[in-house]
């Protein structure tokens, strides 16, 4: 799976061993297929999944005042979840809708925390992802308070080119915090 792939590059908590485990029938997880524009979660109602997300594209989503805020776009070979919601069993503050047919494995609260304690690896991988998304999360908001929208643009070009061949425009905008129409006009800028 790809998504240990990914993994091995930063977390030796990725082994072969807990690949199989985590895709044999005794591990709790099971998969699961999106397409584009449903839901795995809709605010208010309470998150029943932690994911694995084999390919495709989920946005988290919050409405303000009407109009729909993308706060975070969970790729492939990534993590995601509601995850207060999941952990907590409390209603979600956030939507995640597939913006493209997406293949996920994903567990049930039950048998997460049942693995997180029996199985040292799959706990060791679950704090070491945990970490990395707290520093991605903590990264995009400086970036947010620090950086120009054009700043922000072609940092994103730079880290994650496949997001602007994949995402629409207006997604990508609300993620970086600008609005459609400027970033119509940095996108226009940057490719001359």
């Amino acid at each position: 799976m790809a998504f240990f792939d990914t993994l091995s590059g930063f977390s030796p908590g990725a082994s072969r061993e807990l690949q199989d485990f985590i895709e044999s029938p005794d591990s709790g997880f099971w998969k699961m297929h999106l397409k584009k524009n449903d839901f795995l979660v809709v605010e208010g109602e309470v998150c029943r999944y932690f994911c694995l997300i084999e390919s495709g594209i989920l946005q988290h989503a919050i409405n303000v005042e009407s109009e729909e805020k993308t706060t975070y776009l969970g790729l492939a070979n990534s993590i995601t979840s509601s995850l207060g919601s999941f952990l907590y069993r409390k209603p979600s503050r956030k939507s995640i809708k597939a913006l493209t047919d997406t293949k996920l494995l994903v567990i049930g609260r039950d048998h997460f925390g049942k693995l997180l304690s029996e199985n040292t690896e799959f706990y060791k991988l679950y704090y070491e992802l945990l970490e990395r998304q707290l520093c991605l999360i903590d990264d995009y908001r400086i970036d947010l308070l620090t950086l120009s929208p054009e700043e922000r643009y072609a940092k994103l070009l730079e880290t994650e080119p496949e997001l602007i061949k994949e995402v629409p425009l207006h997604y990508l905008a609300s993620f970086l915090g600008i609005s459609t129409r400027h970033m119509s006009r940095i996108r226009k800028s940057v490719l001359g």
